[in-house]
């Protein structure tokens, strides 16, 4: 199964979204396996950033993604990379579709409600990025047999 990291962004925080989004992902059927608040910082946020940093909007995602902590979350199911970028719709959330997470609840570009990862490789990058090895459980769940085929997983 795969991993993938969300980040909830202050936007996010700010609305009081939060609890409606993780309970998007978990309906879904997606395991949490780890899950935190923390302030992201100027270092942090150029090393998560570096393939924007000459884009003339840099600062303006560097400040957004400063104004309030961030809940940055490791789900895990098959194709978890592949369904929460789906789930997540477009970046810009006037172009996203309604019944996507940006379609429903955002109209921005920037303040538009998660960061998603947008591979496996940049998943596994990412959560090293954000999360201690300790910091992320893998846990039986009891309900795996109704979420997936038993040849699935």
């Amino acid at each position: 199964m795969e991993k993938t990291l969300v980040i909830l962004k202050p936007c996010t925080i700010q609305r009081g979204l939060t609890g409606e989004i993780i309970h998007r992902f978990e309906r879904k059927g997606l395991q949490i396996c780890g899950m935190k608040m923390m302030q992201l910082t100027d270092d942090i946020l150029i090393e998560h950033y570096s393939h924007l940093a000459q884009r003339p909007f840099f600062k303006r995602i560097k400040d957004s993604m400063m104004v309030t902590p961030v809940i940055v979350c490791c789900l895990k199911g098959i194709d978890a990379v592949r369904i929460v970028r789906a789930m997540a719709g477009v970046t810009n959330g006037r172009d996203a579709q309604p019944g996507t997470i940006r379609g429903d609840y955002s109209v921005s570009v920037q303040e538009n409600i998660v960061h998603a990862s947008d591979s496996l490789e940049t998943a596994e990058t990412e959560l090293k990025r954000f999360f201690k090895e300790d910091e992320i459980f893998d846990y039986a769940i009891s309900q795996l047999n109704s979420k997936y085929a038993n040849d699935e997983y």
